[in-house]
């Protein structure tokens, strides 16, 4: 999928949250400035410098996204921290033409001066630094899943529990299915489907198509934890709810009886935060590290934070991912036990 980063605030974050790919990005773009408390700063001067456009240019531009750039690192030195930004610039021995009686400057950190090339549409420069940006970001995530995102979900720490567990369940609830519920070769399918919509709103079928999943591909092996929680809660309360009242009428349940039971159970208040979160989840990371995009949820996309990032970027998620990969018959025969 095509980012523009110039119009999209979305794409622009998740890049700006991603110390990983920033810190490759910052090696390469060749920009010099200042080092000053613990970070490298440059002055609004050096910036339209930099971009090859005029300071009024640059000026606009902060006028026109003054909150985004703020938030990103941009900041108005007055007093005590300009003061000493001033004993930075002269101990550095770099000329960057800081009147003695400057009152107020405004600088950029490193982020908040990519959130700048990301804005600036006129300048060659920027549009170059950009290119490398999402050049930088798509190689880092294919070198950190070895060409592939099908499965960065299980770069987290949390997935193998999540995924015996809801094995444990699911089974749980086609067991439930089958002594429960009238005999219909498509009911298995047909209730999952509806846990499914009920959860992230697709099918299976559509959630294959959306992550370009093969036939032969596992969907419950690309959820990411927190999904496959609320799957395993789902499957839990329904089958126990489909046993109890199989027993209280003293029959098996009939698909339409098994679906307003199952209406009811989803409409449970109990759910609503859970489900919430889940959508985020999985709308926000498939969008950053995926690059899939969840029609169905498109209003809970989010910008990543920087946790997320190291979940699945860090060393963290490459030692874990290791020791699966050493594992893997280990792994089959446990959850087979379960």
């Amino acid at each position: 999928m095509g980012k523009d980063l110039t119009t999209s605030r979305l794409d622009r974050q998740n890049i700006l949250n991603n110390e990983l790919a920033i810190e490759e990005i910052q090696a390469k773009a060749g920009m010099e400035g200042i080092l000053w408390d613990g970070k490298v700063y440059v002055t609004r001067e050096m910036t339209a410098k930099y971009f090859d456009v005029d300071i009024r240019t640059i000026s606009r531009y902060i006028e026109q996204n003054n909150d985004e750039l703020t938030a990103n690192g941009y900041e108005v030195l007055r007093g005590k921290r300009l003061k000493s930004f001033v004993c930075a610039v002269r101990d550095s021995g770099r000329d960057i033409n800081v009147p003695a009686k400057t009152t107020v400057l405004g600088v950029f950190d490193f982020r908040a001066f990519l959130n700048m090339a990301m804005l600036l549409s006129e300048s060659e420069r920027a549009r170059a630094l950009r290119q490398l940006m999402l050049d930088i970001v798509i190689d880092l995530i294919n070198r950190k899943t070895g060409g592939g995102t099908k499965y960065i979900n299980q770069r987290d720490k949390d997935f193998l529990f999540s995924s015996l567990q809801e094995d444990n369940y699911r089974r749980q609830f086609t067991d439930a299915l089958k002594l429960y519920v009238e005999d219909d070769r498509y009911k298995y399918a047909h209730f999952t489907d509806m846990i499914y919509v009920s959860i992230f709103k697709e099918k299976a079928k559509e959630y294959k198509k959306i992550l370009d999943l093969k036939a032969s591909d596992k969907v419950r092996d690309t959820f990411y934890s927190e999904i496959l929680d609320i799957i395993a809660a789902y499957e839990s309360g329904l089958a126990d709810a489909i046993r109890k009242e199989s027993e209280r009428i003293e029959r098996p349940l009939t698909r339409h009886e098994t679906e307003d039971l199952f209406r009811e159970f989803e409409n449970m208040a109990l759910w609503k935060p859970l489900i919430q979160r889940g959508r985020v989840k999985m709308a926000s990371r498939d969008m950053a590290l995926r690059d899939a995009f969840h029609y169905q949820l498109a209003e809970y996309i989010q910008p990543l934070d920087k946790d997320e990032y190291q979940k699945f970027l860090g060393t963290a998620g490459d030692e874990l991912e290791k020791l699966m990969a050493e594992n893997q018959e280990v792994l089959r025969r446990l959850k087979e036990r379960e």
